[in-house]
């Protein structure tokens, strides 16, 4: 099981917010579709994920999506997703 918090930041500030749980144990080649249900559940777009993000996500239990990381522009300045312990 594992926890996933997700919110979005604007000028320093946290506008959207959700904890993404499954029973499951986290599996990296399912990352993307983690992160796509994220973005569904919180009405924002997918970004594109690179081989770096699941590096820092694995290593530092999180990782952070600029506005160059989508291919929409997003009403936000980052995403920043962060391991959310049990």
């Amino acid at each position: 099981m594992f926890r996933i918090w997700a919110k979005t930041l604007k000028n320093g500030k946290i506008t959207r917010q959700y904890v993404y749980e499954n029973t499951e144990k986290l599996d990296y080649s399912r990352f993307f579709d983690y992160v796509r249900e994220m973005c569904e559940h919180m009405d924002i777009p997918t970004p594109v994920i690179i081989k770096t993000h699941l590096f820092n996500y694995a290593k530092f239990n999180t990782v952070s999506f600029s506005s160059q990381d989508f291919m929409e522009k997003p009403d936000f300045d980052k995403l920043v997703l962060e391991n959310a312990l049990l």
